[in-house]
């Protein structure tokens, strides 16, 4: 008998099974879920860099969706982990950050979300934070300031 299993559901299981199992310093099981979307290949590679010890000390798990009704399915699976934050790019093919937004406070109104955007222009941060956005960052990413957000986020979390 063969089994077929594609990638992408082998890594989301694999993200999952991290996600249930991570441990705090004192061995009580943690469950701190990151959600970022974008629809950029390597902005996994990136943030997966950027927040290597964190991930490795079991600090915080990171999921990628690489679109708006990817990250919409994440959300809606998400149920059973501590979902602390949801960052996302602003301009994707299809549903749009701003298009998602409404949606994911609508499925998580405890879940802070920060946009992320190429264009910081005025327009664009009053629109973001209108329809219910946390913060905008610009790209390229201050990553000092948005290990800050964690950071709190995480510490509400505690």
């Amino acid at each position: 008998m063969m089994v077929t299993v594609h990638l992408r559901d082998y890594l989301y299981c694999n993200f999952r099974e991290l996600a249930m199992c991570s441990q705090s310093a004192n061995g009580d099981t943690m469950n701190l879920l990151i959600l970022v979307v974008d629809d950029e290949p390597d902005v996994e590679m990136l943030f997966r860099q950027q927040f290597r010890r964190d991930l490795r000390g079991g600090r915080f798990v990171m999921e990628f969706a690489q679109s708006g009704e990817m990250a919409l399915q994440r959300i809606a699976d998400a149920a059973g982990v501590s979902l602390i934050l949801i960052l996302s790019d602003i301009n994707m093919p299809g549903m749009t950050g701003l298009e998602l937004l409404p949606k994911a406070k609508a499925a998580r109104p405890d879940v802070p979300v920060i946009m992320i955007t190429a264009y910081g222009d005025t327009e664009t941060k009053r629109k973001a934070l209108e329809s219910g956005a946390e913060a905008l960052f610009t790209k390229p990413i201050d990553f000092g300031a948005l290990r800050g957000e964690i950071d709190t986020r995480i510490e509400r979390a505690s």
